[in-house]
């Protein structure tokens, strides 16, 4: 009865916890339509200067040219991965934005059938002594806005996480999909391109499920089940993708003095200033969100600071200090070769603890060389020096021992030149006197963990190469 109230509690938990979002989010009756959402980027358009005068601008047909259908996994479909709507939303974004004033030109023959309506009727029941009532002009566009959706990227980044114990676990996955728009400016006047942006846009599909499978009592089998998935919509994203793609036209307009705000040359600077700030960080960011540094210093000083730890023949391993200098030259972004430098002291017992020196060659692999945050491994022989006068018997002063060092640890990148590291350090020593006892077949081995702190320096001139 205990273990049921157990398992009871442990599926309460899980529920609270991981299905919060499909229990007091989920949709119990239909609902009412409503006026579509507005995104973030629906907000920035809204709130940009207005302009010195609103530019006519005419859209044929801006269109889904992926090509590209549904990915499901059950079979085949003929339903577009994107959609096919883009035009209409370019023309509510255009006036969001007030600086454009849209004209029909989608379904230009239908605008056209109706104004031939118009006239017929009119000349038909017009009197006699009238003059024909004449339609207003059309207007017509200075500027053509071209381009589309031109790559839909599915399953751009996927992962997940899960973990089952005595039938209890959960798990969760994500998937990431991207989409791609390009927007340009055509003048109807020459014919020239006068700008071109692209914008690209992810979109998220997140789940989450926890379960219990699990015999509670004899032929009594406990089954709990619960989890949510949430998927980003598509719509929303081409949406949020072309009202940004508006605004850097915009933007770069203003920047390229094609157009003007209404205020002056004095805000059309701050704006296009801030827009370069922006435009700046968007450069220095990858594909996949993460700021990119260039990491382009030869020489890299590092000193740290930490804790040893014996392992030996004794169970009595206390943790004591190490401090240590290394050095480093980067062959390419995520390859180094240096030397390292550690002293340390390793205490065996209470009564049993020594200094040692120990000196490596290391070559190490930077995962990430141009993110703030990187893993990083290394490893490398070495010599291990007794540094102290011992009375005990296997140890002198100076004895030198084999070592290789294996680790790996994490750099954190400050600024240019300041980056911080944590590691952490497994030592063979292909010996059994460290700890001055010999006892068994295995060798004394230790374990050493730091922090640090590198310095990067050396001529910028000569660019390191990489591989994007």
């Amino acid at each position: 009865m205990i273990n049921l109230i157990k398992i009871t509690l442990c599926s309460l938990s899980a529920l609270l916890l991981a299905g919060c979002g499909a229990y007091w989010n989920q949709p119990l009756a239909p609902q009412e339509a409503r006026i579509a959402e507005m995104t973030e980027q629906t907000k920035k358009l809204s709130e940009l200067p207005l302009p010195a005068k609103p530019i006519v601008v005419g859209v044929y047909n801006f269109k889904d040219q992926t090509g590209q259908y549904k990915n499901i996994e059950t079979g085949s479909t003929f339903s577009t991965a994107v959609t096919q709507g883009a035009t209409t939303i370019l023309i509510k974004a255009l006036e969001d934005s007030k600086w454009f004033r849209p004209i029909e030109r989608e379904n230009l023959q239908n605008l056209l059938n109706e104004r031939n309506i118009i006239r017929t009727t009119r000349d038909e029941y017009r009197r006699a002594n009238e003059s024909p009532q004449r339609l207003n002009p059309l207007l017509f566009a200075g500027i053509l806005l071209e381009g589309g959706v031109i790559s839909y990227d599915s399953n751009l980044l996927t992962g997940g996480a899960g973990a089952r114990y005595f039938g209890v676990g959960g798990s969760t996955q994500y998937r990431q999909d991207r989409i791609t728009v390009y927007l340009r400016a055509v003048s109807t006047n020459s014919g020239e391109v006068l700008k071109t942006v692209n914008v690209s846009k992810t979109i998220l599909s997140q789940s989450v499920d926890v379960g219990i499978f699990r015999y509670v009592n004899f032929q009594r089998l406990l089954e709990v089940e619960t989890g949510f998935t949430k998927n980003e919509p598509t719509q929303l994203a081409v949406q949020e993708a072309i009202e940004k793609a508006v605004e850097v036209l915009i933007l770069e307009g203003i920047k390229d003095e094609l157009w003007s705000t209404q205020e002056g040359p004095e805000k059309d600077k701050e704006i296009v200033d801030a827009y370069l700030l922006e435009k700046e960080l968007e450069e220095s960011t990858g594909l996949y969100e993460r700021k990119y540094l260039n990491h382009d210093f030869r020489h890299v000083a590092n000193a740290n600071f930490g804790l040893a730890l014996i392992d030996g023949d004794l169970t009595s391993g206390i943790l004591d200090y190490k401090a240590g200098l290394n050095y480093k030259y980067r062959l390419f972004p995520s390859l180094s070769l240096g030397a390292d430098f550690q002293i340390f002291r390793l205490n065996s017992t209470a009564r049993t603890n020594h200094w040692w020196l120990s000196q490596n060659f290391l070559i190490e692999y930077n995962i990430l060389p141009h993110d703030k945050l990187s893993p990083v491994v290394f490893g490398g022989p070495g010599v291990l020096l007794f540094a102290d006068d011992s009375p005990e018997l296997f140890l002198q002063r100076w004895d030198s021992y084999f070592v290789l060092k294996f680790g790996a640890g994490v750099e954190y990148s400050v600024s240019d030149r300041l980056s911080i590291t944590l590691n952490g350090e497994w030592n063979p020593t292909f010996s059994d006197k460290i700890d001055n006892v010999i006892n068994g077949r295995r060798d004394d081995y230790y374990f050493s963990f730091g922090a640090g702190l590198n310095y990067h320096f050396g001529s910028k001139k000569t660019k390191l190469k990489t591989n994007q």
